[in-house]
């Protein structure tokens, strides 16, 4: 009995408390309708790839759904090549021999040409081979008939030796067709491959692509969830309140919060890149000081947003219930899944994405090498993210100044 009362009394105040129901209920089904858009929407992944001096036949054999050709006349190196048009790769040829440069900084595209590759080679020499058994089967039926005109003709100087005519026997025999001799079939070209990465090399794996993002990520969702509910506990224990009475400026307060725990987030941010640098032997093409200026920057995004969110929560439970609302949807667009090949209505969702523009610029230094006047002005938008939820941590302080 008393089981049947305490819970009635959990049902009653979950059902007061309407948000907490709305993120419970709603929340799930939002994330689920946005990953059905997304990897609905993805399913065809595309690669560019550059052509110069190629056969056709081979571009031909090339040709798919998954690959975009690109005519290059160009005499500079594929490396620039490929480095100022964006290709995911670039073919040329000379002679019998294939030179194959990929960009490398996503191994499925890499994947995608090298297969196309492969199966081109494949395709030419199955169709050599087709040719090659239809001209052997041309030659076959020729002999044959020439067989059957040589067998008439013996048949016919047969009858003419059984009749006591040799002379019409003999011109039988002087016309009797000649065997005709198979022509030696063409022979597939065979084509020598040999393979250039401009970015990582032949054993980088998809974890090399995923590693940035996720370097972001995990730096923008912990200094998230920490600085939201560190300023939550503030206020249910009534710190925030008292601050408030006293004369001290709602914008003080916020820079207080911000300083004090952006050095906590400052030295977070510089354990996970060091450790993932050191632990994972991730191959650094770009300044290593930038990839830190990336991380602070996403950290006081993410630290700003959380005392903003918190604001709208009442306990650390609906603080954590945010998450699926705020956080998730970050990964999705961080460029995990390809912006490019999104549906056209959900990609500019990823511009209005802090971590898509820190994951991108990590990604683009890591592994393109990039310098800083390139990403300054996804640095410059991480700014702006960060300046706006400071103009909003301090409007929507007045809601708890009391005095």
């Amino acid at each position: 009995m008393r089981t049947v009362k305490m819970v009635k009394r959990v049902l009653t105040e979950m059902l007061r408390d309407k948000r907490t129901l709305a993120l419970m209920f709603l929340a799930p089904l939002l994330i689920l309708t946005l990953m059905y858009f997304l990897f609905q929407s993805n399913t065809d992944q595309t690669a560019s790839l550059g052509i110069r001096n190629v056969d056709t036949t081979l571009v031909k054999a090339i040709k798919n759904d998954h690959v975009h050709f690109h005519d290059v006349s160009s005499k500079e190196s594929a490396k620039t090549i490929i480095r100022d048009h964006d290709y995911a790769g670039l073919i040329s040829q000379k002679g019998d021999q294939i030179t194959l440069t990929l960009q490398n900084s996503d191994q499925s595209k890499s994947a995608i040409l090298k297969q196309s590759l492969q199966k081109a080679q494949i395709k030419l020499k199955m169709e050599a081979a087709a040719t090659a058994i239809k001209g052997q089967q041309k030659a076959i039926k020729a002999q044959q008939r020439a067989l059957s005109q040589m067998q008439k003709s013996l048949a016919a100087a047969s009858k003419a030796a059984a009749s006591e005519n040799p002379s019409a026997a003999r011109r039988q025999v002087k016309t009797q067709t000649p065997l005709t001799t198979a022509s030696k079939p063409k022979s597939a070209t065979t084509y020598s491959v040999n393979t250039h990465y401009l970015y990582g090399s032949s054993d980088s794996t998809f974890f090399d692509t995923l590693l940035p993002i996720m370097i972001g990520f995990v730096v923008f969702f912990f200094v998230f969830l920490i600085s939201g509910i560190a300023l939550l506990r503030e206020r249910t224990t009534g710190t925030l309140n008292r601050l408030l009475a006293t004369p001290i400026k709602r914008g003080e307060i916020i820079s207080g919060y911000l300083a004090g725990y952006g050095i906590f987030a400052l030295i977070q941010t510089l354990l996970i890149v060091g450790f993932t640098i050191l632990a994972f032997k991730i191959q650094i093409l770009g300044s290593v000081w930038n990839i830190l200026l990336i991380n602070i920057l996403l950290a006081f995004v993410a630290l700003a947003m959380g005392l903003f969110i918190s604001t709208f929560a009442s306990s650390e439970f609906q603080m954590v219930q945010f998450i699926p609302v705020v956080v998730i949807p970050q990964i999705f667009f961080s460029g995990i899944i390809p912006i490019d090949q999104m549906a056209n209505w959900l990609q500019p969702i990823a511009r209005i994405m802090p971590l898509y523009y820190g994951a991108s610029a990590m990604s683009n230094v890591i592994e393109k090498g990039v310098t800083f006047i390139d990403i300054l002005p996804k640095l410059g938008i991480l700014v702006g993210f960060a300046a706006l939820f400071l103009i909003l941590n301090i409007f929507s302080m007045r809601r708890y100044r009391q005095v």
